[in-house]
């Protein structure tokens, strides 16, 4: 599956959940979906908690994280106790 392919499962619209990006067809957000893996579930867990959920559609969650950070600037989210 292409990235483009992938981004295609991803939506964005006013009316859903704010306007967040969400899986299409869902109101899931990536954020949602990163916040999970982010905190040890994993994709097989999530899918079988999602059942309309795919594997391609966590894939696509990650793309669109990578594409939407690629030309952010960061600052420090937590400053250093040196």
């Amino acid at each position: 599956m292409t990235d483009q392919d992938l981004l295609t499962r991803i939506t964005v619209d006013p009316k859903v959940m704010l306007g967040k990006p969400v899986i299409k067809g869902t109101r899931l957000t990536v954020e949602f979906i990163l916040n999970l893996l982010a905190h040890d579930e994993s994709v097989q867990e999530i899918i079988e908690e999602y059942y309309d959920l795919t594997q391609e559609d966590i894939q696509a969650c990650l793309l669109f994280a990578s594409r939407t950070l690629e030309n952010t600037a960061f600052m420090p989210l937590v400053e250093d106790a040196a």
